[in-house]
Formats: C-alpha cells, structure tokens, sequence
C-alpha cells in the first residue's frame, strides 16, 4: 500500500508541476518572457491566485488530500481555464525547449527524493526555477548566434535600403501603406503582420528577407527605454519614421517624456539620412529631419474613402484612397514623402495611393449577410476609435459597437471614448473585465451587454443584430487582458 501511495505522489507530482509549467509559459509568452511583467504588469493577476498560488499552497498542505484535491479541482481548473483562452499558448522551439528541461528536471529531483527517502513532499518550485533559467540562458545563446547571423546576413546586402519607422501609433499603418507604394517602383520587402520587436525582426531578416529585395521596410515598437535603441543599432536605417507619440503603453514609460526620449532613439542610427518626424514629437531642428503633420487639407472621409490633399515640396497634390479613417491622412502623408525621396513622381504616387489597400483589422470594411462591418480590432488608441465612432455615425442604420475599451491606458481616455459612444450608438457590448466597471458606470445606452467571456460574442450578435446595421467592432484585447 506505501508502495502504492509512493507511485500515486510521484505521478502527481511530475504532472501537477508540468501543468505549473505550462501556466507559467503560456504567461510568458503573453509577456514577451518578461517574468517581471506577468508578476507586476499582469491585467488579471487573479488568475496567478487561482491556478497557481491556491494550488502551489495546497500541494504543501493538505498532505496525502492533494491527489484528491488535484484531480476534481486543479486539473479540471486550468483545462477549463486554457479551453477559454483566445489567445492560447504557441509551441514554439522556445516553449518546447522550456518544457523539454522542465519535464526531465522533476523526475530527476523526484528519482533523488525516492531514492534517499529524505522527502516527506517532493518539490515544485526548484524545478520550475531551473527550467526558466536554464532555458533563458539557452534563448539567450541561441539569439546572440541568431542576431550575429542575420547581422551578416545585412551586411552582405550593401545595396539595401532600410526604412524603420517607429510611434506609439500607426506604425503598422505607415510600414504597410510605404512598401504598397514603393513597391510600384521597386522590389520591396515589409516586416509581416505587427512584428516590432527585436527578436521577430531578427527571426524575419534570416528567415523571409531575400537578397535581391531594394527596399526593406520594418516597425520598431517599444515596451522600455532601450528597446528602439537596440533595434536600430541592429537594422541602422537610412530612412527613419517617427509617427504620433501618446499615451500608448504609458504604464509601462510613467511619462510622456520617456515614450517620446525612447521613440526618438530611432535618431541614433549610424547611416542615419532622412528622418520623418511627426511635429506633435519634438520641433527640434536637425539637418536630416523633415516634420510632417501639417502638410494635409481639405479632407473628406466617408464610409467610401478618403478624398484629400497635401503639400509637397510646394506642388499641392490631390489624392484618392479607398482607405478608411481621416487619422489615416497623416501616415499615409508620410508615405508620399519618402515616396518622393526614392525618385516616384506625382502620377506614380496619385495612383499607388488609389490603389492602398486597408491593414487587416485596422478600419477594414467588411459587407456580410446585409449588415456592415468595420473591422477595428488591431486599433487600440483614443483618436483612431473617436474616428471609427464617426464614420459609424454617418451610417442611417442601427449602430451597433463590440469593444473592451482602451488598454494600457488612463481612466480618462476611457470616459472620452465612453462619451462618444454614448453619443452614436443603439448597442453597446462590452468585452472583458479591464474596463468593465467604468463602462458600466457611465454608459448611458439603454441596450449595454457585459461580456466577461467572448466565447458567447458570436451568440450575442446573432441574437442582437440584422440586415442593415452597422457594427464596429473597437480594439478586440485577448481575453488575458
């Protein structure tokens, strides 16, 4: 029977802490992999409560009670807890790599402890400890051999030019909308999707950009001080961007002034010969900066596009563009310049701009059973979402918006989008709890649905929309936030 009983805990263990495992990584990759940040910058912290201190702590105190406890209460906890992720854990090397030494860590300890009969619990955390700094160490390693590689790798390519651009918002906007133009002329290359970080640039410059692309064109995000830095110093563009600056990530900066001192980090790349800058960022003058923002008049921005006009170089240009949004003007503004900077004349430029197609999940017009769809979801800023409400507004339907409000960001963004909102629409759902209270609290929209959990969204509109409507959906946040 002890033999039994022996056999039982050991199994319990390994499983009990592989499951930890897998709680933990997924956290990480949420994070970037940044521990400090599931610790101290996690939305819903709570859930380090439920699925991993109440069971860490039970495992410790309930004795040979913790197989029950485990089965009917931790076990079917966290399964129900990954089903209901929308944004569920990616097996990547890295992953398999962490749980490839977390595995084998708990039988070693657990093999030790049975062996020497010195243990009355086997140990969790030593082996989830070893297994993330082992595996940080090895992804460590394996980046410094992988960034040398790919820094070769630009090296050889003499002739490229690279464009980086950089802001709190829009940067997916701008790389898109320069590469669609400059592509007309030339053979171009943009980072995929939102990949901004250093370790995806890395990944993409060895494994998609090929040597006779001219032009490469990639976004730098930012989460700390640093981080556009070691980007640049990376990649050294010739031709940088930096868009609007704002409170995008502020939790993260604490200031204004830090977001913008990190954006303009982008200034200190060593081939360094243009540089856009946004003027609501500085009004510094610098030989090689051109400001923009300024530039755009008469705008007319309809369910049906955008009609505007510019200045440039003192030629006054007048461009159509199928795009959404008048918060779209100014990147693609941006875009006209360093067009004009890579020899396209006016024609070339009127017409690309024509042909601009929409940034999935950024003001995308979607037509679907009667009813019409603006497809918001990768927008999370204050400006782009007062524009989305706008154009929403000019619809002569119902009004109906899908959003969890603003993320890593203030209480009172929150209330002026709130306000807006309130102003436009017939039906309000609210996703998720981040926001959930103040939205509550202020919306004054009769028919206002509360969803904690997404999974019921496809139910709700359903049942809650028809033909005829418009429906926005603003900023879609993983349900981890």
């Amino acid at each position: 029977m002890e033999q039994y009983e022996t056999i039982v805990a050991f199994a319990v263990n390994v499983v009990f802490v592989t499951l930890l495992g897998w709680y933990l990584i997924t956290n990480l990759q949420w994070y970037d992999y940044k521990i400090e940040r599931v610790i101290l910058k996690h939305h819903k912290p709570q859930w380090h409560i439920f699925y991993f201190i109440i069971p860490l702590v039970a495992y410790y105190t309930t004795g040979k009670f913790f197989t029950i406890f485990f089965i009917f209460a931790v076990v079917p906890a966290i399964v129900i807890w990954h089903k209901r992720l929308d944004k569920k854990l990616v097996l990547t090397w890295r992953v398999k790599r962490f749980l490839i030494l977390l595995v084998p860590l708990t039988l070693f300890q657990d093999v030790l402890c049975s062996l020497k009969e010195a243990c009355q619990i086997y140990g969790v955390l030593m082996p989830l400890a070893l297994a993330y700094i082992g595996s940080t160490l090895i992804e460590k390693f394996l980046f410094a051999v992988y960034k040398k590689e790919a820094k070769q790798k630009l090296k050889k390519m003499q002739d490229l030019q690279i464009i980086c651009i950089t802001g709190s918002y829009g940067k997916t906007s701008i790389k898109n909308f320069v590469a669609q133009i400059l592509s007309r002329k030339y053979n171009v290359y943009a980072t995929p999707r939102s990949v901004n970080t250093i370790g995806g640039i890395v990944a993409d410059v060895n494994n998609n950009l090929r040597e006779d692309v001219d032009i490469y064109v990639c976004e730098a995000g930012a989460r700390e001080a640093g981080d556009i830095l070691e980007i640049t110093t990376f990649l050294e563009p010739q031709t940088v961007v930096v868009g609007r600056v704002g409170a995008a990530h502020i939790e993260y900066f604490k200031t204004l002034e830090n977001v913008i001192r990190t954006k303009l980090e982008i200034m200190q790349s060593p081939r360094l010969e243009h540089a856009f800058i946004h003027n609501s960022v500085t009004d510094e003058p610098h030989e090689k900066v051109t400001f923009f923002g300024d530039e755009i008049h008469d705008i007319k921005a309809t369910l049906e596009g955008i009609d505007f006009t510019m200045e440039l170089d003192g030629e006054r240009l007048e461009l159509h563009t199928d795009i959404l949004g008048a918060f779209q003007t100014m990147n693609i503004a941006v875009a006209v310049r360093i067009a004009k900077l890579f020899g396209m004349s006016s024609e070339e430029i009127q017409r690309a701009v024509a042909k601009l197609e929409p940034v999935e999940h950024r003001l995308q017009l979607i037509k679907a059973g009667g009813k019409i769809i603006i497809d918001d979801g990768y927008n999370g800023n204050i400006d782009g979402m007062l524009e989305g409400i706008r154009l929403c507004a000019t619809h002569e339907g119902r009004k109906v918006i899908v959003t969890p409000g603003l993320v890593e960001s203030s209480d009172a963004l929150n209330r002026k989008l709130i306000d807006a909102i309130n102003d436009v629409f017939d039906i309000v759902i609210v996703t998720g709890s981040l926001n959930a209270e103040l939205f509550e609290k202020n919306l004054k929209v009769v028919n206002k649905i509360m969803l904690t959990d997404k999974a019921a969204l496809t139910e709700v509109l359903a049942n809650q929309t028809k033909a005829g409507d418009i429906i926005l959906f603003a900023n879609d946040a993983p349900n981890f936030i």
